[in-house]
């Protein structure tokens, strides 16, 4: 069991503490144990609002800058998740390199004595190749995780809200666009149906609107697309004639290749990153007059439901502050438009005044 120090870090990737500094990352620490194979990467952002909590995610990253480029654009999204949604959490985030089909329980309780390493200044929970079975083992070596089983006084799955909250931000992005949040009939493209995307399908179905699905994984799209009766877009998906984008996989698809291509009126999805650049594309959406919701508003769902366990919210608190996503939504396009900057830039500022304000005064 090993953490490197801040001289390994630079040999690793010398551009790794100049991006630090710019995007004012408290730390990064990475991790090896090649008892378990473990090799991991814990990224804390900001703690001014309080610890710094995000999801640890399993990849079969193609290499350590690629995975370290991940969990540090991830653990800067996590601080103004929070601070946007009114949490006392600062931002945080892990990833482990592998194929989540190879971990085991040795490798998680590794992982685990990694996040105790961290005092409480990182909190973890379930994301992308993990699940609640994870989160259970990490919590034999750690109090520092939430997303546990509910029969230890866990919130469980977190993507049944996140998806809530999704449906929220869509409803809100279309009142502002269209003058009514009604999704009835309105083409909706889900793009990734893992479980935050299948959620979202079951609620867009009770909207009665037009579902589309796609997804890399072939037996997935296929399943979901027996069991709920909606349709698949294989090739040309950001061509497709949709009046919602809602990306629900990984992030950066939206890009200079793809904007242009985008026939919706909205971006509205649970995937982190979506724009490849947020800063340009940002830019390129609005210039295309496509309205984009951003995703660490609409996708905080999750975050709130996690952060009910170290605040004891009930299920309906929970429930009833990510419906609040809906009127954030639409005071943050309301923003945009007052002030003639991108919707990213809008949420961005109103985000940061909160982070750094108190830290500032």
């Amino acid at each position: 069991m090993k953490i490197c120090n801040i001289k390994e870090i630079a040999e690793i990737d010398s551009n790794v503490l100049d991006y630090m500094n710019r995007k004012q990352h408290e730390k990064v620490v990475y991790c090896s144990d090649s008892s378990t194979g473990l090799k991991a990467i814990i990224a804390i952002h900001n703690t001014n609002l309080g610890p710094a909590l995000g999801g640890t995610r399993m990849w079969a990253y193609n290499n350590i800058s690629e995975a370290t480029k991940d969990v540090l654009r991830l653990s800067r999204g996590m601080t103004y998740k929070a601070a946007i949604t009114g949490l006392n959490l600062g931002g945080g985030k892990a990833v482990i390199i592998g194929d989540s089909n190879n971990k085991n329980d040795a490798m998680m309780r590794s992982f685990g004595k990694f996040v105790e390493s961290q005092n409480g200044q990182y909190i973890t929970a379930e994301d992308v190749g993990m699940s609640t079975h994870d989160m259970k083992v990490i919590f034999e070596e750690t109090n520092h995780v939430v997303g546990k089983p509910i029969e230890l006084g866990g919130s469980g799955d977190p993507s049944v809200v996140t998806a809530y909250g999704v449906l929220m931000g869509m409803k809100g992005s279309a009142k502002y666009k269209w003058g009514s949040d009604k999704l009835e009939n309105k083409k909706v493209l889900v793009q990734g149906v893992g479980n935050v995307g299948e959620n979202l399908i079951q609620l867009l179905l009770k909207e009665n609107a037009d579902i589309y699905i796609n997804d890399v994984n072939e037996v997935k799209l296929n399943n979901i697309n027996k069991k709920y009766n909606v349709k698949i877009i294989e090739k040309n998906i950001f061509s497709s004639d949709i009046d919602i984008y809602a990306p629900c996989a990984l992030g950066g698809t939206l890009n200079e290749k793809t904007i242009p291509q985008l026939k919706c009126a909205i971006v509205a999805g649970a995937a982190n990153n979506q724009l490849a650049k947020e800063y340009i594309h940002d830019e390129m959406l609005r210039e295309n007059n496509i309205l984009y919701a951003p995703d660490f508003l609409i996708n905080a769902g999750g975050l709130i439901n996690v952060y009910s366990e170290l605040k004891g919210f009930s299920n309906s608190q929970v429930m009833k502050k990510t419906e609040n996503i809906f009127d954030t939504t639409i005071s943050i396009l309301k923003k945009s438009e007052k002030e003639n900057i991108s919707t990213q830039k809008a949420a961005l500022k109103i985000a940061k005044e909160k982070v750094f304000k108190k830290h500032n005064a």
